[in-house]
């Protein structure tokens, strides 16, 4: 869900950097549809109970973490260095995109220890 918001906010704003919020767009969008497709999966049953979906899902949530971290991070310094050059609604936008992407950062960040946790235990 946080993910998703990302995507909206960042899509809804003007992007005066557009290396900067593209990386930060390809990250949502890519984590948003690498996490429905493993939900979807893991709803249907195409796992069987191997543990090798674990590992998989470990992986994932890992490499979701890192990347949604450093599109935190280059959101943020967007939105600092862009302060002076935007409107308020823009800039609230992009501060509330910045607040999200840490949001989900953290979700992904908490996921991942209960994968290493389920993934240690199997």
């Amino acid at each position: 869900i946080f993910g998703g918001l990302v995507w909206i906010l960042v899509a809804s704003s003007k992007v005066l950097l557009p290396i900067l919020q593209g990386w930060v767009m390809f990250v949502s969008v890519f984590c948003f549809i690498m996490s429905i497709t493993l939900l979807c999966l893991y709803v249907c049953g195409a796992h069987g109970g191997s543990s090798s979906w674990v590992t998989l899902d470990v992986i994932c949530q890992e490499t979701a973490a890192v990347l949604y971290l450093s599109a935190a991070v280059l959101e943020a310094y967007f939105t600092l260095w862009s302060a002076n050059h935007m409107i308020m609604s823009v800039y609230q936008e992009n501060t509330a995109a910045v607040v999200f992407a840490f949001l989900a950062t953290l979700v992904y960040v908490i996921h991942k220890v209960y994968s290493l946790l389920r993934w240690k235990s199997s």
